[in-house]
């Protein structure tokens, strides 16, 4: 019968595209990418964490290169004035304590600033392996997208022409098996039609009973029953 044969091959049709939208949705380079983005995002956290824990560190570094700086060209400003100097010995020995407080105050920021140094280091030495192990991630991910994209763009150009050599059979149907199959593949959600398998719909998966599986066999030519469970026309 020709309904028959347009009914199959719109549920062949149907099928196919499920199969292109399946393989769109579940390319290995999906799975790669989502893993990768994982491993990404948790080098991310640690560097993040590395950051934090150095930024304090940085500050102090700084900062006590500063204020050693400062006390040490405050330092020099003495010595010279003192070399210069032709003041009374009292105002010569003023000079000298704020100079011996000035560079004792320089070395306790020198050592501070050491201190900083030597804590900071294996700090940055931590960020920069980060940052080393992710360069490679990225620029696989940077891979994976383009990769992504251009199969899909294909796919989508297959889905697109599917869909019209799917409309072309659809409209072939005899407009009552077409309403029948439409609104069976509105139901189901995917094919309006199946086929029997081992005594199985081949759509939903699930058995026929002993008394429906008989009807099926005993169809009248050219007829079709609904699944009992999915309701897809289940085709002799």
């Amino acid at each position: 019968m020709a309904h028959l044969d347009d009914l199959r091959a719109l549920l062949d049709a149907d099928r196919w595209i499920e199969r292109v939208i399946a393989q769109r949705e579940h390319l290995p380079e999906l799975e790669e990418l989502s893993t990768l983005e994982g491993e990404l995002r948790a080098l991310l956290a640690a560097l993040h964490e590395a950051e934090s824990a150095a930024e304090p560190v940085r500050h102090a570094y700084v900062s006590a290169q500063a204020t050693a700086g400062k006390h040490l060209e405050r330092a020099r400003d003495l010595e010279r004035a003192l070399a210069a100097s032709t003041g009374s010995a009292r105002e010569l020995g003023a000079m000298q304590h704020e100079l011996e407080q000035v560079r004792a105050r320089a070395g306790a920021a020198e050592d501070e600033e050491l201190d900083s140094l030597l804590a900071l280091e294996p700090l940055e030495q931590t960020i920069a392996a980060i940052k080393q192990r992710a360069q490679p991630g990225v620029a696989r991910r940077g891979e994976l997208q383009t990769s992504v994209a251009q199969l899909r763009q294909s796919l989508d150009e297959e889905i697109t022409a599917l869909r019209a050599t799917r409309d072309e059979l659809a409209h072939r149907l005899a407009a009552p098996w077409r309403q029948r199959y439409e609104t069976a593949r509105e139901r189901a959600g995917t094919s309006g039609a199946a086929r029997v398998d081992a005594g199985r719909c081949d759509g939903c998966r699930i058995a026929l009973s002993p008394l429906d599986l008989d009807r099926f066999k005993h169809l009248a030519e050219g007829e079709v029953m609904d699944c009992p469970e999915c309701g897809r026309l289940l085709l002799p």
